[in-house]
């Protein structure tokens, strides 16, 4: 009578893709597949790639918490984002984690260094974790990492990215309406051959949906947009440098150029003072991330500059609201739209 009137309460997890299901559907045994994620080298190549396969397909994430805290969620809220060691999200990550950590709540951060692969790595050892929540940046992400995101049973935050039709809460801005306003500005300010410089880290969509922006609002002013792609073998500063000599060799060549972020610029600049350019007479030199030098250069460098720190405070806030250990009025914001602003100095 005891066990009827209280059934054993449900684990967290149950019903959840399990190593016998991946086993299962590859006709393999479980030892197999835990050697397959344990010890790799142990395995077939025929194997691992059909366990691969698997993974992917049923978006399998594997449970590393111990039998008895399973039904537990932890006090740790995972984070990925592109890179760590640059300075663009060292904002982002200190606000996010600051807010965290007066709530009893602990960052656990990974970097994906622009790979979707990475990303998808480390948001399925986070989830194996079972986090109290999970941040992402973008809304560029892999088929597998896409599955585990939906089949997700905690909450979601993308960042750094504004897409409303998404599942995930929203906290950033749209990276098109970026580049629109780099053109404008730059149109505004007199330059009418006006080229963008990718990013050299592939994989930086992020950065090319800047690029669509600042073309699209070209071609409605009647210009032609200019683009140009550094060498992705070659680091920021350097590929910058090779940006502006290749750009200013062209018989068309620019009279503004947009970068990708502050460091392209940066390399670029000083590499036109090396060659003798007036900048911005001869070039003027627009940004993105208004990172700490960019003020100290000479001429100074006018950027673009995303709300970073507001990004990680309110993505933040937001879980922290979804779990419930912060108050909110109403309904929970979903959707957050930020805005960047023109920082205007002497290169542009």
């Amino acid at each position: 009578m005891s066990d009827q009137k209280n059934p054993p309460r449900k684990r967290r997890g149950a019903g959840r893709i399990t190593l016998q299901t991946v086993a299962t559907h590859v006709g393999v045994s479980t030892m197999t597949v835990s050697r397959y994620f344990n010890q790799p080298d142990q395995v077939s190549e025929e194997h691992r790639e059909r366990i691969a396969a698997a993974v992917a397909e049923l978006g399998y994430v594997p449970n590393l918490v111990a039998g008895g805290l399973a039904s537990a969620r932890g006090r740790i809220i995972g984070m990925v984002v592109p890179n760590i060691s640059g300075p663009i999200f060292a904002n982002t990550i200190q606000g996010f984690s600051d807010t965290l950590s007066r709530h009893g709540y602990q960052l656990l951060l990974a970097s994906s260094y622009f790979s979707m692969e990475q990303e998808e790595s480390a948001v399925r050892a986070f989830l194996g974790w079972s986090p109290a929540a999970l941040v992402v940046t973008s809304h560029f992400h892999s088929a597998a990492t896409e599955k585990m995101l939906a089949d997700a049973d905690i909450p979601l935050v993308e960042t750094w990215d504004y897409q409303p039709d998404r599942a995930p809460i929203q906290i950033g801005f749209s990276h098109f309406e970026v580049g629109v306003t780099a053109a404008r500005y730059l149109h505004g300010k007199g330059y009418r051959r006006i080229a963008f410089v990718q990013n050299s880290a592939a994989g930086d969509f992020s950065a090319l949906e800047r690029r669509d922006g600042c073309s699209a609002a070209l071609i409605e002013l009647g210009l032609e947009p200019i683009e140009f792609a550094p060498d992705p073998d070659w680091a920021p500063f350097e590929a910058g440098k090779q940006a502006m000599q290749a750009l200013m060799n062209r018989p068309d060549k620019p009279d503004a150029i947009v970068f990708a972020n502050d460091n392209l610029a940066a390399g670029a600049l000083l590499a036109g003072q090396r060659a003798g350019l007036r900048i911005p007479q001869d070039c003027a030199v627009l940004g993105f991330g208004d990172y700490a030098f960019a003020q100290m250069l000479l001429p100074s460098l006018s950027t673009i500059k995303p709300p970073a720190l507001e990004i990680g405070v309110l993505a933040a806030t937001r879980l922290l609201q979804s779990l419930g250990v912060v108050e909110r009025e109403g309904e929970l914001q979903r959707l957050n739209l930020l805005a960047c602003d023109v920082i205007e100095r002497e290169s542009a």
